[in-house]
């Protein structure tokens, strides 16, 4: 068996990092307030979001801040998504630049708790706790008689540990004690267990007959194929996939947006396991989305940025510059200023917010969504794979009836949340999240695509070599192949964003009208979800 390669250097250290649990596990019952119904999610225990849309002075609520974490011990500074260290009162620089297209996107800072760096001072013996510190800063808001919902600090939030969610590691990933047991019990005999079985829905190798997507003629003068962006956890090598269909670095300023680190799990398919013999349960799954997109719409160009690390996280503070930059490149495009055209964004993540109605969440996610959209580019986000019906972000960040989230129908751009259709389309995936907020249904349920060919440690169960060939099962961790079936929202949710990008068809080269942008998207979308719709038989 061949060796698999690892990045120069890597070794148990980085291993052990990896393994360290990502975030905390909000507890509701922890310092509540009245009229804050709070309720669990993953985020990073030592840092606060804060949203700046003044573009100048002190932080908004940082005074407050300040000194809810005093009355713990605790200090804090400010730095910028970067892990810049920013004065007092100096505001960090706008996410984006000012643009008549998209007025009010805000800039964002972090707030870094640590325990008090003064050596006359007593050190708190408890760990920064960032929820802790929020509920306590909204409770001397109140007190203090801050007008309307004010006191709840709407431009302050955690930063959540967000996840790409493949069956099986959500809600709170590996973290959250409900990961294992609760609702993919292996104790459990049936149910949406089931998925995570080999030939049930769970990843498997499979050998393709089929040819390649065949990608039409250019577009005439003056035309562009449609273009999907995929952020996820990057896009490796397949010959499915060359570089002339998937752009894979993209910059901004000089600078590579997402990561561009060794841990690519799209390169490495055992980073952060157990040496346990079996791949990382995430390795591959930005090369098997964007091979979904590939099969739907051949003629649809594509651009992967790494935005997922190898355990399938992503920090929301580093989702938010992230998806910054994509919406920066798409304002220079239309400005005719260089840039990159997006027509459709694809975000097979998301996470759970502790309190996701009006005026107890911070809008910043949502306004970068927003801005995206006024630009002419579809959102399209996976539900998530948890059998619950509870709203997920980004998914639910759009004007469901009943949502109670605050947000207004808009005539952008649309948003699209979408859950998983077992391959019958007769019934919806047991462990697709549903409800109000899920606005389409697609096969997401042992779905063919795309997979790096990754060599993994389990071998066949039973060889017997004969007539001097190697004989034996199918070795389950074997995608040399570079086909597999797999199972998930992540994999539906492409699946409609290809849909949208095949209805777009060729688009107008350096469009500068985002209202034309809008228009030619709203109408591809709408004969998307036509599509899906009938295609979709579960309510029959």
């Amino acid at each position: 068996m061949a060796i698999a390669p690892q990045p120069d250097g890597w070794s148990w250290r980085d291993r052990a990092v990896g393994s360290i649990p990502v975030g905390k596990i909000l507890d509701p019952a922890v310092d509540p307030i009245d009229g804050v119904q709070a309720f669990p999610t993953a985020y990073v225990p030592d840092r606060l979001l804060v949203t700046h849309r003044t573009g100048a002075g002190e932080l908004p609520h940082l005074a407050l801040i300040r000194e809810a974490a005093g009355a713990f011990g605790w200090d804090v500074t400010v730095e910028t998504l970067r892990g810049e260290a920013l004065g007092e009162t100096e505001a960090p620089d706008p996410l984006l630049p000012p643009s008549p297209e998209t007025p009010g996107v805000p800039g964002v800072a972090r707030v870094r708790i640590t325990t008090s760096l003064d050596p006359e001072a007593d050190l708190s013996p408890v760990a920064p706790d960032a929820w802790r510190v929020l509920q306590r800063a909204r409770r001397l808001a109140r007190t203090r008689g801050a007008e309307g919902e004010q006191w709840t600090l709407p431009d302050v939030g955690l930063e959540h540990v967000v996840s790409i969610d493949p069956v099986g590691l959500n809600p709170f990933s590996r973290t959250n004690p409900f990961s294992r047991t609760n609702p993919f019990s292996r104790t459990n005999p049936c149910g949406a267990d089931d998925y995570l079985e080999a030939g049930r829905g769970a990843r498997q190798s499979i050998s393709i007959l089929g040819a390649i997507p065949v990608r039409g003629q250019n577009p005439k003068r003056g035309h562009r194929r449609p273009v999907v962006a995929i952020l996820d956890t990057g896009c490796g090598v397949h010959g499915w996939l060359p570089d002339d269909v998937v752009t894979r670095r993209v910059e901004l300023d000089g600078v590579p947006l997402g990561l561009t680190d060794d841990a690519d799990p799209e390169r490495y398919p055992d980073l952060y396991g157990q040496l346990d013999g079996e791949i990382d349960p995430v390795a591959g799954h930005g090369t098997f989305i964007a091979g979904v997109v590939r099969q739907l719409a051949p003629d649809a160009d594509i651009v992967s940025v790494r935005t997922a690390d190898a355990l399938g996280v992503v920090d929301e503070g580093a989702l938010i510059e992230i998806l910054a930059g994509v919406v920066t490149l798409l304002q220079r495009y239309r400005a005719g200023e260089g840039g990159l055209p997006i027509d459709v964004l694809n975000l097979s993540l998301g996470y759970y917010h502790e309190t996701p109605e009006d005026g107890l969440f911070s809008t910043t996610l949502y306004d970068l969504l927003k801005a995206a959209r006024s630009l002419g580019c579809a959102v399209v986000s996976s539900a998530g794979n948890d059998a619950i019906d509870r709203p997920t972000f980004p998914a639910s960040l759009w004007a469901w009836h009943g949502s109670g989230n605050g947000i207004v129908p808009d005539l952008d751009a649309e948003h699209v949340s979408v859950g998983a259709l077992n391959p019958s389309g007769s019934s919806v995936a047991l462990f697709s999240n549903v409800g109000p907020w899920v606005r389409a249904y697609a096969p997401g349920a042992s779905v063919v695509s795309t997979t790096p060919a990754f060599e993994g440690g389990r071998q066949a169960s039973t060889r017997d070599d004969r007539y001097e060939r190697r004989r034996e099962t199918i070795g389950p961790d074997d995608y040399r192949g570079t086909f597999s079936a797999w199972s998930g929202t992540s994999f539906a949710a492409p699946y409609a964003a290809a849909v949208i990008a095949a209805e777009l068809g060729p688009v107008p080269e350096q469009e500068k009208r985002s209202a034309a942008a809008i228009k030619r998207s709203r109408r591809a979308t709408a004969a998307a979800l036509k599509v899906l719709e009938t295609d979709d038989h579960s309510r029959e």
